[in-house]
């Protein structure tokens, strides 16, 4: 069996990493074009091999995954940030670590939050007026930052702390844009934005400790993410004062980054398609009936959800995933050697023709059940897949549709711009421009 995929060929030294670090998405795209399942590339010093199909998709991901590891470059670039929280940690230490945490995410535990999701959204958007442009990514981050430190660490961030969280954000997602010089550089070298983002994890620490200070006892509403660890740590040398910053850090920013992200492009696509947006005030209407959502009748909003799994196919907030293989692998027809680092576009396979028909455009009824059923199951994974899959995928989707509820029985969102976006992709997908739209209500 070859080892050899076909892909495009690099430029002397850099190999790959120019085109890729010039615009990802469509690099991605592009390869998927010209080579089908399987493409090699190489990505600074790295050889990596990117899959399209959805079967090799599973192989990684569920069936097979103890084969595979998250990479090496992540861990290197990640640590100094994350630690050893559930996202990056390995082996033994994920598993003990994701048993210990999943409580805090059980469906029962969720539907205890709703009314504080209710209560933020709806503080949102009664301190909007009516002709306000407001830059909708910004206020989505704030909110989606509020639920997730209250849910999960029982606390709530003033104003102040918020805007602390989010200038912090810039110079982190910076470290992580596909630059040349970001392939290529050793992780040591003293660069600017070395200094940088070190002293925007010296101010995310900083809002962990205001955290850890301002809560006292358990969480009212039962077993959250802060009162497991601390029960953990009173009964295991295992858990220490870093693996709970580590875990608290993971939180903060996974725990509302890719939720803000989801809701600002599905504003934007609402906006854009005022038919989808009429069908869905129409559901609202029936269901809410003008009343705030519970957690009973946001899971009766079934339109709302096909709108949120669309808005998610075409803007995944998570645009790649990447692993390592622990052993020599069969994947694509190729036999891929032990260390090969792989990637897994869900930018690419969201939007591949083979899986959607007329891909690029916006349409909420590919959800409808029938049709669902008719692609594969891994063509779609904007939360991952497997074990590994986000632990707060539930919490997400609630609250989005929370926020979504809230917002939309009352107002409609209509864009300053109809642009089209720019991304910056860094460690998830962002808007590169601010997204601003006007406060307009429904009559």
């Amino acid at each position: 069996m070859s080892t050899t995929p076909p892909g495009p060929k690099g430029l002397p030294v850099v190999g790959n990493s120019y085109h890729y670090a010039q615009d990802p998405l469509r690099f991605m795209t592009a390869v998927r074009d010209a080579y089908g399942d399987i493409a090699q590339f190489t990505l600074g010093p790295e050889q990596a091999y990117m899959l399209t199909n959805p079967d090799d998709i599973e192989r990684v991901l569920v069936s097979d995954e103890d084969s595979y590891r998250k990479p090496q470059f992540q861990a290197d670039t990640l640590g100094n940030l994350l630690g050893d929280g559930l996202l990056l940690s390995e082996g033994g230490t994920w598993k003990r670590e994701r048993q210990r945490m999943q409580p805090a995410f059980l469906r029962s535990r969720l539907d205890d939050c709703a009314g504080l999701m209710a209560e933020y959204a709806a503080e949102m958007a009664t301190g909007w007026d009516t002709g306000e442009t407001i830059q909708v990514d910004i206020a989505m981050a704030k909110v989606t930052l509020k639920i997730i430190t209250s849910a999960m660490m029982g606390v709530e961030l003033d104003d102040a702390a918020i805007e602390r969280v989010q200038e912090s954000l810039q110079p982190v997602g910076d470290q992580f844009s596909p630059t040349i010089r970001g392939f290529l550089m050793p992780e040591w070298v003293p660069t600017r934005e070395q200094r940088e983002y070190r002293q925007s994890i010296d101010v995310l620490e900083d809002v962990l400790r205001d955290v850890l200070r301002d809560r006292q006892g358990p969480h009212a509403d039962g077993p959250d993410m802060l009162s497991l660890l601390f029960d953990a740590q009173s009964e295991s040398a295992e858990v220490d004062r870093e693996l709970i910053r580590d875990e608290m850090m993971t939180m903060l920013l996974a725990g509302h980054d890719t939720t803000a992200l989801a809701l600002t492009y599905t504003w934007h696509l609402l906006a854009r398609h005022p038919e989808v947006e009429a069908r869905l005030h129409d559901e609202l209407d029936t269901v809410l009936g003008g009343e705030p959502p519970t957690s009973e009748t946001v899971r009766q909003l079934d339109y709302t959800d096909r709108v949120l799994s669309e808005a998610m196919r075409l803007y995944p907030p998570v645009y790649t995933l990447f692993r390592t293989a622990k052993r020599p692998v069969d994947l694509g027809g190729y036999r891929l050697p032990r260390g090969s680092l792989l990637m897994l576009p869900q930018w690419a396979i969201h939007r591949d023709p083979r899986w959607y028909d007329d891909p690029d455009t916006f349409d909420p009824d590919r959800w409808k059940p029938a049709r669902r059923n008719e692609r594969p199951s891994y063509s779609y994974f904007p939360f991952g897949a497997g074990p590994r899959s986000c632990i707060g995928k539930q919490l997400s989707l609630l609250e989005a549709k929370f926020i979504i509820g809230t917002v939309a029985q009352d107002y409609h969102l209509d864009l300053e711009s109809t642009a089209s976006f720019d991304f910056l992709p860094t460690l998830t997908l962002h808007p590169a421009d601010p997204v601003e739209m006007s406060i307009r209500e429904r009559q």
